[in-house]
């Protein structure tokens, strides 16, 4: 057992506790694959990222990506979270513009947008959902057809079935069967837009789906800006039913209903609020029609760890 650099950060948020917590060992060497998921399962977190050497020259460090479940390819709050995480560890970029990320997908750009990181929405596949299964998922959220305005299948390295629903408030108070949700094996990302009038009252509304859900309400500070989207992630999970804050669901989101014209080139996206979270998703879309998908983080936990391999 070799004692690791550790911490663990919360991603999409500026406020401590708020975001969607990563643990992050700085050095992964010398641990094998077992090692590593049983350090995955132990942290419970939804993501827990190990960093290596780059195996490509062109890029600053190398990351592998676990659920207690699996290995990830791609996903986009350890993206975020862990290159907070090497860059306050005194991690150093090989280019002026841009620190780069290797993973299974290939290598990722984060770029800094001020305080905070945006990372390069990775090349997204969509097509249609199978018409067999729309009904089935609107049956387990607990939706009526009138209810959802499009739906498309979104797959960048983790695969979503994302909708886009009438109104926040059905976002929000979406009545969810998980059981029905695990028997067909599908991540869902939903979403809906806010009319500009009623973005004002959002912590109010925000704050009586917290008290449905027996959570404690967010304090009124919480969130400043007033968001343009409201997404949650359902995943298929019988250990983690909603994710808290997304990225790699809210960058095939954008380049979606960017792309078809339901939202801007520049938009503000809220997730979490049913789980007492507060998370805040930048999404710009530049001059060569890169998606960028960018957000806070802040360090929770600072030391070390003790990790081997067997």
């Amino acid at each position: 057992m070799t004692p690791r650099l550790f911490k663990q950060v919360d991603v999409f948020t500026s406020t401590p506790y708020l975001g969607n917590p990563l643990a992050v060992v700085l050095d992964g060497s010398g641990l094998d694959d077992e090692a590593m998921q049983r350090f995955a399962r132990w942290t419970n977190l939804s993501e827990t990222t190990f960093l290596l050497p780059p195996a490509d020259a062109s890029a600053d460090y190398r990351v592998r990506i676990f659920t207690p479940g699996g290995e990830l390819p791609f996903a986009g709050h350890p993206t975020l979270g862990s290159c907070h995480a090497w860059l306050q560890a005194g991690g150093q970029p090989k280019s002026r513009d841009f620190i780069v990320q290797e993973c299974q997908v290939g290598l990722v750009k984060v770029r800094r947008e001020g305080p905070r990181l945006a990372f390069a929405a990775p090349p997204l596949r969509r097509s249609a959902p199978s018409p067999m299964l729309l009904p089935r998922v609107a049956a387990a959220l607990g939706l009526k057809a009138h209810q959802i305005l499009a739906v498309q299948q979104l797959d960048n390295g983790p695969v979503w079935l994302g909708l886009l629903l009438d109104s926040p408030d059905t976002v929000l108070q979406l009545n969810i069967n998980h059981l029905a949700l695990q028997a067909l094996q599908v991540h869902i990302g939903v979403a809906a837009v806010y009319p500009a009038a009623e973005a004002a009252p959002l912590i109010a509304r925000a704050n009586r789906e917290a008290r449905a859900f027996g959570q404690t309400p967010l304090p009124t500070a919480t969130l400043a800006q007033a968001p343009d989207l409201e997404v949650r992630a359902i995943v298929a999970s019988t250990t983690v039913y909603e994710d808290p804050v997304t990225g790699s669901l809210n960058a095939g989101l954008a380049q979606w209903l960017m792309a078809d014209g339901h939202m801007p080139e520049r938009y503000l996206a809220s997730q979490g609020l049913c789980l007492g979270r507060a998370g805040q998703v930048h999404l710009e879309r530049d001059a060569q029609g890169q998606v960028w998908v960018g957000g806070d983080s802040v360090t929770c936990i600072d030391g070390q760890v003790m990790l081997g391999s067997n």
